[in-house]
């Protein structure tokens, strides 16, 4: 660590961690308690009084309920934004909280309250205090699960999310340079437990840093690898792009203007020019397809593989296949159905030369329906 990463924010360096947010109308702040996110507020307390005119402030805490400290710790954060001119909410997780998979359930659950409160506060953008040090343990969980490129890509500094942007301007910078300046400043802060408790993966990740930086994988070396692999997904993603052109050229019967994404009642794909693309871009565009025509998406990765080395095999274009592969596929791909099955609520099949999907049709149950279609795309999940 450089002693630059103990050294407190200047105003001048926090000018620039906001300044791409100067013209948004209303910026919500995510604001625990922790040094975190005070500093998060801290800092962008600082920059709006440097301004003229910019952006209202409104500081959001959520109490998830599952802490008897946490509505002291939401009053101090109440007196603090009180004391730097701030508008404060506290918002309240009510409701049954699930056993297993608590973690992911408080933070949807967080996201959702906090979406609640930016639309009400007329706010474009949702500050979260993400800081380089949970970029580098974010990549370490992925890497644990086993996540593809654009899962190791870990977060990036603005987000689309529920027709807002969730924006992170501390993601370049250390925790330990955050409570350098809030004990500059003289501002307490309050410690969550849940952040060292080893029943949880974050925690356990955390404490093996240490012995990781020994070995050259700090915090930095972890964050400078998750964005050059952002750098090969955002690649990736571009010829993706392409290739939904170039099958939509190949077929004469859908007109789509390049460069965007019309997912219609089903998309389809000529079989053999699919089977001729990259493995990698052929995931891609059909986990595109199934999450904005499937019901229960997003569809795990890990899945679409699954389905892709059917489809591979069915069409005789696996990556093994035999050197005659290609006459062998153009015999057998206009057989009736060569495959079909369901996948993330979405009807995957291959008949007729083409690779079709489709949502498929809501499992029933005695007491009636149990799901049904959804409009519009979907966010695929981290771990991608």
């Amino acid at each position: 660590m450089s002693d630059h990463d103990n050294s407190p924010i200047s105003a001048r360096a926090a000018r620039q961690l906001f300044a791409e947010l100067k013209a948004a109308p209303a910026l919500v702040l995510a604001v625990s308690g922790g040094p975190d996110s005070v500093a998060l507020m801290w800092l962008a307390a600082r920059w709006r009084r440097s301004l003229a005119r910019g952006p209202e402030l409104t500081v959001v805490t959520v109490d998830h309920g599952l802490r008897k400290e946490a509505a002291r710790e939401a009053r101090e954060v109440k007196r603090l934004a009180t004391e730097l001119g701030l508008a404060h909410r506290t918002l309240r997780w009510r409701g049954a909280k699930p056993k297993a998979g608590l973690p992911a359930a408080a933070r949807e659950a967080r996201y959702r309250l906090l979406a609640q409160a930016a639309r009400a506060a007329g706010a474009s953008h949702v500050l979260t205090a993400h800081t380089r040090d949970d970029q580098a343990e974010t990549l370490l969980m992925r890497l644990c699960r086993g996540s593809g490129i654009a899962g190791l890509s870990a977060m990036a500094r603005l987000t689309a999310r529920d027709g807002l942007v969730l924006a992170r301007p501390l993601l370049d910078v250390p925790k330990s340079q955050l409570i350098a300046t809030l004990k500059r400043a003289g501002i307490g802060f309050a410690e969550d437990p849940t952040n060292h408790d080893m029943a949880f993966t974050r925690p356990r990740l955390r404490a093996l840093l240490p012995q990781l930086a020994a070995e050259g994988g700090d915090a930095r070396t972890l964050v400078r690898l998750s964005a050059r692999l952002a750098r090969a997904n955002a690649a990736v993603e571009v010829l993706t792009d392409g290739a939904e052109r170039f099958l939509a050229l190949r077929d004469r019967s859908r007109q789509k203007q390049p460069g965007v994404r019309s997912f219609e009642a089903e998309t389809s794909y000529e079989a053999e020019a699919f089977a001729a693309l990259p493995e990698e871009v052929r995931l891609r565009l059909l986990l595109r397809a199934i999450d904005a025509l499937g019901h229960e998406g997003p569809a795990e990765l890990g899945k679409v593989e699954t389905l892709l080395a059917a489809l591979d095999q069915a069409m005789g274009a696996g990556r093994h296949a035999p050197a005659n592969g290609r006459a062998i596929l153009k015999q057998t791909l206009f057989k009736q159905t060569l495959l079909k099955q369901t996948l993330a609520g979405a009807l995957i099949s291959l008949a007729g030369g083409r690779i079709h999907i489709a949502p498929a049709p809501a499992r029933r149950s005695k007491s009636g329906p149990k799901s049904g279609p959804k409009s519009g795309p979907k966010s695929g999940p981290a771990g991608r």
